[in-house]
């Protein structure tokens, strides 16, 4: 139970330090000075003493929401696979569990930006819902298919069990699945081609747009959201798609753990240099392709038993 909660306390730590990786390994390729693998902590101690800023026109929701976005995601933490052999884990929780708390974190951030009444906040909240309506039942089949490779429907089990026997009978599967959940991952944390964290440009903007009008402890606290966001899918990549090291010694197995995390961070990266963000009415067109792997998954699995 002590490496259960300390694995989930590593993950939440490491979540800024991610995301700074991310932003200074992208700057490097640009060739412009990088900023300190440490800025995510410095940004996030920097908002805790900025003040806040309410706009006259907002609700109480204003108030709850950034608490509510983060919560539904914190719960995510304490299901997912473990990051070491003999770790408690939780065994029950399912696909549609997982996706459905990630949504919820989805839609109480669509409602903040909606409560700012700006142009910007109600436009960005009508790009998210656009974008998750199509990311939700894509990530359901997928991780429902890995699920039934593993033998288990339990996320936290079939990570393990993947860990044990890897199905390579299921290998044609296994891949479409992958393909799938890496484009939801893309997808769903905002990033290049579906769009720029970085860009404040209203053309362009879906999740910047819906919290422009936050200051201070909320806008760090929707940060922080951000970051545990990106590390609950690239955990879920980590432990269904690259399935080993589970077996090693914990202090190695964490090692090893964290090492695939920076390695789908440097990923993803890559893509965002090499290619272009989408304009947004060719994203269903992508989040398409996500989808039609993850039913190829299924259908290989069953169909054809590869």
């Amino acid at each position: 139970m002590i490496v259960y909660f300390l694995s989930i306390l590593l993950l939440l730590l490491v979540a800024p330090l991610l995301l700074s990786y991310m932003k200074g390994m992208k700057m490097v390729l640009l060739l412009k000075r990088p900023i300190s693998i440490f800025q995510g902590y410095r940004n996030f101690s920097k908002l805790l003493r900025k003040e806040t800023v309410i706009s006259e026109e907002s609700s109480a929701i204003m108030h709850y929401a950034p608490f509510l976005v983060l919560s539904p995601l914190l719960v995510v933490m304490f299901f997912l696979p473990p990051l070491v052999k003999g770790s408690y884990y939780v065994s029950f929780v399912d696909a549609f569990t997982i996706t459905g708390l990630i949504s919820l974190s989805t839609f109480f951030l669509m409602l903040l930006g909606l409560d700012s009444a700006s142009a910007f906040g109600g436009m960005g909240s009508s790009r998210e819902a656009f974008i998750s309506a199509l990311v939700e039942p894509a990530m359901v089949l997928t991780v429902f298919s890995v699920s039934l490779m593993a033998g288990d429907l339990g996320v936290g089990q079939a990570g393990v069990n993947l860990a044990e026997h890897f199905p390579k009978e299921h290998m044609a599967s296994y891949l479409f699945a992958g393909i799938s959940f890496f484009i939801l991952l893309l997808a769903e944390n905002g990033r290049i081609p579906v769009d720029n964290p970085e860009t404040h440009l209203e053309l362009t903007m879906v999740h910047e747009a819906m919290i422009l009008d936050l200051s201070g402890v909320y806008l760090a606290i929707i940060e922080t959201a951000s970051s545990v966001k990106f590390v609950i899918f690239a955990s879920l990549f980590a432990a269904l798609f690259m399935p080993y090291g589970l077996e090693l010694m914990a202090p190695l197995a964490m090692l090893v753990f964290f090492i695939k995390l920076f390695f789908i961070a440097s990923v993803v990266v890559f893509i965002e240099v090499n290619i272009a963000k989408l304009r947004l009415f060719k994203i269903p067109n992508l989040l398409g392709i996500a989808i039609v792997f993850a039913f190829l998954s299924l259908i290989t699995f069953y169909v054809l038993g590869a």
